[in-house]
């Protein structure tokens, strides 16, 4: 087994800021080590790279995780439209942000398209268009009327689904015919283009009782289904090479020790996509199909959500570890927080599937957990933002 890179801080450092292998997407410093003199650049968004997506999702996860745990009153319902409200300014801004982006900084754009450790971050676009939606109908039409709320959801996940397929073919596509991956280079990133059409399969379902009876709602049960499909069997087919690289080189770098988290979503999400999908089923399909569908979401569930906590434990162990070697803080640890919501609405969904309270309270213990990364995740980076230093640019690579 090859020795960690990250075992080392100078090593640690060459990873982090080296663009085509840092996880950050913009090759920015990690925080916790910029050096001064960064601040001119933060006004700039030559850097902003489409990982800062993962700031919106992991933010608006809080907001829908919430709404479906067993608590009522009027304390949490506000405090979760407080966090969609605060998920949907931070789409927007980003969105206009990466218009600017695009507009003034194109080569950059076009580089980070062309480098297989930033290009696969283009799946976090969809995944946030898709949780600031489903956000805004389950919490937000209290704030903005149902009506408001089921529109703006089916603009956002007609958009985001559209933007998950894509990326979910052009990204194999570009690692196949343009990007050069270098052997034992698998990461968990890869996996953020291939979750994003599970995470629309897991949002339309509460679309389906706005629509006609029949067909339409039939088509969209189906296509939902066709959506995770296409999601889950890419992952089988990925997530072994990940696995693989961490057996024969060893531990991540310590900068990319987070993205450990990323298999989480696959497995979370997955679980959470049929739950919803058995659960709107009765009145869309026949009987049969819907009792068939229901006894799925139980049996795939159960055993998957098994597997999303053993990888949670070595997952934590890896991160301790990487905290005892001086893991500082990077965008990268974005990556604790959506995973985690998926587990959450994962464990939620088969409590409503089975009605056993220890899965309630399996996602009320992740959402302590979750509550705790997303405010960790979003102090630092606001002062990484005060001080100009997750914007800036990247260091010169250590020889």
């Amino acid at each position: 087994m090859t020795a960690d890179p990250g075992d080392n801080p100078e090593g640690m450092a060459t990873l982090a800021h080296a663009p085509s292998r840092t996880a950050t997407g913009s090759g920015a410093p990690d925080s916790g080590t910029a050096g001064p003199g960064a601040p001119d650049s933060a006004a700039s968004v030559r850097h902003l790279g489409p990982n800062w997506y993962a700031a919106v999702m992991g933010t608006a996860i809080v907001a829908n995780a919430g709404a479906v745990l067993p608590f009522t009153g009027t304390a949490p319902r506000v405090a979760y439209q407080a966090v969609w409200a605060l998920s949907a300014l931070m789409l927007l801004t980003l969105l206009a942000a990466r218009v600017v982006h695009w507009a003034r900084h194109g080569d950059q754009a076009r580089h980070h398209l062309a480098d297989p450790a930033t290009a696969p971050f283009y799946g976090c676009l969809a995944m946030a268009l898709l949780a600031v939606g489903g956000g805004t109908l389950a919490v937000g039409r209290g704030v903005i009327g149902e009506g408001a709320a089921v529109a703006a959801d089916a603009v956002l996940w007609s958009l985001g689904t559209l933007v998950a397929v894509v990326v979910a073919a052009a990204i194999p596509y570009l690692m196949v015919t343009r990007h050069r991956v270098e052997p034992g280079s698998a990461s968990p990133v890869w996996l953020l283009p291939l979750v994003a059409p599970m995470v629309a399969a897991a949002q339309g379902p509460a679309l389906v009782p706005y629509l006609p009876a029949g067909q339409a709602q039939q088509t969209l049960l189906f296509a939902c289904y066709a959506l995770f499909g296409m999601s889950l069997l890419a992952t089988l087919a990925f997530l072994p090479l990940v696995v693989s690289r961490l057996i024969h080189h060893g531990p991540l770098p310590l900068a990319l020790t987070p993205t450990l988290f990323l298999v989480l979503g696959p497995l979370g999400q997955s679980t959470t996509a049929v739950s919803n999908l058995a659960h709107l089923a009765p009145g869309v399909v026949s009987a049969p199909l819907a009792h068939a569908m229901s006894a799925f979401a139980v049996l795939y569930g159960v055993p998957v959500m098994g597997f999303a906590l053993l990888w949670l434990a070595l997952a934590t162990a890896m991160v301790v570890r990487a905290f005892r070697r001086g893991m500082g803080f990077g965008m990268t640890w974005w990556g604790f927080t959506f995973p985690l919501g998926t587990c959450v609405t994962g464990a939620a969904g088969l409590a409503r599937q089975t009605g056993l309270a220890a899965f309630d309270g399996l996602a009320v213990a992740l959402y302590a957990l979750l509550v705790t990364a997303v405010a960790v995740a979003l102090t630092r980076t606001a002062l990484g933002l005060a001080r100009g230093q997750l914007l800036a640019p990247p260091r010169p690579v250590t020889p």
